[in-house]
């Protein structure tokens, strides 16, 4: 996937809001469409190529958990979710409903703009990408297959849709098979940050991540948990 100039949708009820971000998204080179609610949001998205999600929870007409549950049933666009809800359960549900980075406010531009390119960088990077003449890398762990050219996992032959940073953790550790990795080393590796205090935002990932490929997510085939180590994909 080609992008030149990327487009972000930015949504929040706070016009003023809005408008911030959006001229500082605008400064850094992004184009950027606004809205205000996320019913807004998900007809813009309908109507628009959009390379990332900037929003809000608490709006009027749908809120942004729920706008986000309606997205992941048929995207894996990244979404960064910005709130003033700042306790570690806000984030950890934020991340469950399936967003990619989570960031309270108020927040300091410099840090959004940070995980603005990391979020970008890891989609554009993982994205639909999907073209014929290149030969695909497949990775294949017992019934799981990973294709690291079109970015699809099946499991026994069913397609699972995973978030571009869950693909990203699933293809880190299928690639290293075998190998025990903390949530530090995951979260360095993946998102491209230096690491501190990141373990509830990868345990949520990676939780997720077993939802969609295990068949019994509690007794796990393939992602496993190292207890006080790490996760790892087990060989099979």
């Amino acid at each position: 996937m080609s992008i030149d100039t990327p487009k972000i949708l930015v949504v929040d009820d706070d016009k003023d809001i809005v408008y911030a971000i959006s001229k500082l998204l605008e400064l850094e080179g992004y184009k950027v469409i606004k809205a205000y609610d996320g019913l807004e949001a998900l007809e813009i998205l309908s109507e628009n190529d959009i390379q990332l999600i900037l929003i809000d929870i608490m709006m009027p007409k749908l809120d942004g958990l729920s706008a986000l549950m309606k997205l992941r049933n048929t995207s894996n666009i990244p979404v960064i979710v910005l709130s003033a809800k700042s306790e570690d359960t806000d984030k950890i549900l934020g991340l469950s409903m399936g967003a990619d980075d989570y960031i309270t406010k108020p927040y300091n531009p410099n840090e959004l703009i940070a995980r603005v390119r990391s979020c970008l960088r890891r989609y554009i990077t993982l994205g639909a990408i999907n073209n014929p003449s290149v030969k695909s890398d497949v990775i294949e762990i017992g019934g799981l297959v990973l294709d690291q050219n079109a970015k699809t996992v099946t499991v026994d032959g069913e397609q699972v849709k995973l978030t571009a940073t869950e693909l990203k953790i699933l293809e880190f550790l299928m690639i290293n098979a075998g190998r025990v990795y903390s949530a530090e080393d995951i979260y360095r590796k993946v998102w491209n940050e230096d690491a501190y205090a990141v373990e509830n935002t990868v345990m949520v990932h990676i939780r997720h991540i077993r939802e969609k490929i295990e068949v019994n997510p509690k007794e796990p085939k393939y992602l496993k948990v190292v207890w006080g180590i790490g996760y790892k994909i087990e060989k099979i």
